[in-house]
């Protein structure tokens, strides 16, 4: 698999999972937005192979750079060994949050509003950079890599799910919109852009405990239908099946400038 050939194939299934411009244009609210209060970092945090491997790299203490930081959940897991926090999100009532968590645990922080890698001169540099559940946003992917790479000295740790996380919810798309997606991106579609831009990445595959999200009042405005069909998508969520939450972290160092394909 070419690196060109692996960066086109993840942008087209992410294009695949947009929704139509006249299923969105009915939408009673944006399907995009996220409720802050869903992404408060926990005050005990996760034991997961990602912070495990955060915590490797900074070993005594470092800087780190939280790219699409949301609450922090990522980055406030590393209390006690982050010595400055750099955090960029596109959402800025979610860096009140982030900076709440962050005071709270006597993390220095700055936060800057913006998209990745547009941003990526304000944010600067750190010692390592932290991406969580960030990747399935993206389109173009090896801009967004490369410009991970390059803000990270000493190494850069990248959650995603498995496949896109929407992608349990196709099922809800078929039976209220009729819209029929094409298969998602992958934790595998991922790793194989990487070695185009001269990155060897270790990858950890495990599990997430947490469900997905299932409250039917956000998985209703999730599928741009208005709050009357609240009741008929509670009913379809409950005929949903378990889906495991397969989750892989990224992990690598930088060895040498990444190259543009």
């Amino acid at each position: 698999m070419g690196g060109e050939a692996a960066a086109g194939r993840w942008a087209r299934r992410q294009e695949g999972r947009g929704i139509p411009p006249e299923i969105l244009a009915r939408a009673p609210a944006s399907p995009w937005l996220h409720d802050p209060s869903y992404f408060v970092a926990p005050e005990v945090p996760v034991d997961t192979p990602s912070r495990r491997a955060a915590l490797e790299l900074l070993g005594a203490g470092g800087t780190v750079l939280d790219v699409g930081a949301g609450g922090g959940v990522a980055s406030l897991a590393l209390a006690g060994a982050v010595t400055h926090l750099t955090a960029i999100d596109q959402q800025a009532d979610m860096l009140e949050v982030l900076a709440v968590g962050a005071a709270a645990r006597g993390i220095p922080v700055r936060t800057v509003h913006g998209r990745w890698p547009d941003a990526a001169p304000d944010a600067g540099t750190a010692d390592v950079v932290v991406s969580h559940h960030v990747l399935h946003n993206v389109v173009d992917l090896p801009p967004f890599l490369r410009a991970l790479a390059t803000a990270a000295r000493r190494g850069v740790v990248v959650e995603m799910l498995a496949e896109h996380p929407m992608a349990w919810l196709d099922p809800l798309w078929v039976r209220f919109h009729d819209l029929h997606r094409p298969p998602p991106a992958t934790t595998d579609d991922a790793v194989a852009v990487l070695p185009e831009l001269g990155v060897d990445p270790r990858v950890l595959r495990w599990e997430r405990a947490s469900p997905p999200k299932q409250d039917p009042a956000w998985v209703t405005a999730r599928l741009c239908l208005p709050p009357d069909r609240e009741p008929a998508v509670t009913e379809a969520l409950a005929a949903l099946p378990r889906r495991p939450r397969h989750a892989a972290t990224l992990v690598w160092e930088p060895r040498a400038p990444p190259r543009t394909p």
